[in-house]
């Protein structure tokens, strides 16, 4: 090896070129570089973690946000497999919660009104009538950086006063991000209220597993750990039924593709606009089990997906119409990425038989997930 090595420096000094070594391996830990400005002039910063594996994880503190995870296909080709902007003004301008932490409450409240405790509170409405998600993606979480001879992690912090958007409690959050040498992202989420509140957190990260823009996402296989869902109304809120997947489009039991019924003539689907829906995952209460697994059959990537959720909602990128401008200027188009928001159920405080989303004084909300990446044979 070393007299091949030799032979190829001679040959390319009599070529008359610089002779290059080969690139070096950055080695795993974390480092920090600045991340733009907002508007305002508020500096970001990115926060890079790498494993002993090669795969990276970058996070900003805007949103505790994902911005990019890059990660080999069964040929060794690394690709950023999840959407995201070249700097903090993309998520500042950004409406489609790409990577962000999302909160209070993730997905929809109808009316954007609940009661609680024989009070009715009014939260802003962003989704027509409706709640969506909130705003905890365009706020600067306070970062720490936990990585000491240890795996690299970064912990996100952020105070939503009482009274924020109009939910009640003084609310203490941290998210914690934590890349392992078995190439997992594990988000750890914590929580602690001042007064009785509704909470519901998730990432809301948009995955393609071919690689950010590298096209849709409809022959990714999916399969999820579930024999229920959450059928919806026309405002894309739970009916309150629980209903089997069995002899439906919605019936991921089994690795399918995603666009093998998207289109099929279904009334779910077309309220949808495809699978834009909560499954129930058949888990025990707070397990952290097995709830999704993706594979992409051109390069071999797996996703999979831990969580301690009740819930799963599986997003295919029906919105996306090339309005957001994602990294390298590259257009995100309508299903081009899938999400799997791990989450309680949307609604929940409107409906008493789901999951309660209710956090107490005195009480510890606690909530994992993981995205653990791996390969397998491609198909030919």
């Amino acid at each position: 090896m070393k007299t091949l090595i030799f032979l190829v420096g001679v040959l390319v000094a009599a070529a008359g070129l610089p002779a290059q070594a080969p690139p070096a391996q950055l080695p795993p830990g974390m480092t920090r570089q600045p991340f733009g400005k907002t508007s305002d002039g508020h500096p970001a910063e990115l926060y890079i973690l790498r494993n002993r594996k090669g795969m990276e994880v970058r996070l900003t503190d805007y949103g505790a946000t994902v911005v990019s995870v890059k990660s080999p296909d069964a040929h060794g080709h690394i690709d950023d497999v999840v959407l995201g902007y070249d700097d903090v003004r993309g998520y500042e301008n950004g409406k489609a919660y790409i990577g962000a932490t999302v909160g209070r409450y993730a997905n929809r409240i109808a009316h954007a009104t609940f009661q609680l405790n024989g009070t009715t509170y009014h939260v802003r409405k962003n989704n027509g009538d409706n709640s969506l998600h909130g705003h905890f993606n365009k706020v600067f979480w306070t970062a720490t950086e936990l990585t000491r001879g240890r795996l690299p992690a970064v912990e996100f912090a952020y105070l939503s006063p009482d009274g924020d958007e109009g939910y009640p409690g003084a609310l203490s959050v941290r998210v914690r991000f934590t890349l392992t040498d078995t190439n997992e992202l594990r988000i750890d989420y914590a929580a602690t209220t001042d007064k009785p509140t509704v909470l519901n957190l998730t990432n809301h990260s948009y995955w393609n597993l071919a690689g950010q823009g590298k096209g849709d996402i409809l022959k990714h296989e999916v399969k999820l750990n579930a024999d229920r869902f959450t059928p919806v109304n026309a405002d894309v809120i739970p009916t309150g039924e629980i209903r089997s997947v069995r002899g439906t489009p919605f019936d991921f039991t089994g690795l399918t593709a995603i666009g093998a019924r998207i289109d099929q003539d279904d009334p779910q689907l077309k309220l949808g606009h495809g699978y834009d829906h909560n499954w129930v995952l058949n888990k025990r209460e707070k397990e952290l089990a097995l709830a999704a697994e993706v594979y992409e059959p051109a390069g071999g990537r797996v996703l999979q997906v831990l969580t301690t959720e009740p819930g799963i909602q599986f997003y295919t990128g029906n919105f996306l119409d090339g309005s957001e401008k994602g990294k390298g200027g590259q257009p995100y188009l309508r299903r081009s990425a899938f999400s799997l928001e791990t989450q309680h159920f949307p609604d929940s405080p409107n409906e008493p038989k789901f999951p309660s989303t209710v956090l107490k004084p005195g009480d510890r909300f606690r909530s994992t997930t993981v995205f653990r990446l791996s390969t397998r044979a491609p198909k030919k």
